[in-house]
């Protein structure tokens, strides 16, 4: 079996949609402006989110080891919103280094829908009437730390009849798709 030493040296392989150069803080945006700038990938990516309750985010430990802990998402004013309890290990490690990823609860297994990732910074939300607006519309248990969370990259991965097709997108580039078969 040949050994690729590239991505791009692989035959018929354009490129995956997800690229895992590191992310500067100006590659991010709300989930307004995702929304506006790729509106179908947009609301395909929150039906996958807004499907089941809980999902799954990667922060990064002190050490700069992943963690994965289980959480759920809402979207409020035109933001893509995270909570935690206060003091929790996700939180602390959200506050230290913002980076995160976060994979859509995949469901039945089914792949109806497709998978939805996201990557991207989160942003702590400290100001008092943002989070009582938040506490008015939402009901979460408190005292809870709250994140927004702007993206860096969003990728839906599907199967199309016999394709594998990634969409992805980046703020300020068009969607892309890739089709594999």
């Amino acid at each position: 079996m040949p050994r690729w030493r590239s991505r791009q040296e692989r035959p018929g392989i354009v490129g995956d949609g997800c690229d895992t150069g590191a992310m500067t803080a100006t590659a991010t945006a709300t989930w307004r402006q995702f929304a506006g700038e790729a509106p179908e990938l947009a609301q395909a990516v929150r039906a996958r989110f807004e499907a089941t309750k809980h999902h799954v985010l990667a922060t990064l430990r002190r050490d700069g080891s992943p963690r994965v802990s289980g959480t759920e998402v809402q979207f409020h004013s035109d933001d893509l919103m995270t909570g935690s309890m206060w003091g929790a290990v996700k939180a602390r490690d959200l506050q230290r280094d913002g980076r995160f990823a976060l994979h859509a609860n995949p469901g039945d297994g089914s792949m109806e829908g497709g998978d939805a990732k996201l990557s991207g910074q989160a942003v702590e939300v400290t100001d008092p009437e943002e989070l009582r607006a938040f506490i008015e519309a939402q009901e979460p248990p408190e005292p809870f730390h709250l994140f927004r969370l702007l993206i860096g990259e969003a990728v839906l991965t599907s199967v199309q009849g016999d394709r594998l097709v990634i969409e992805s997108w980046r703020p300020g580039a068009p969607p892309r798709r890739v089709e594999r078969r």
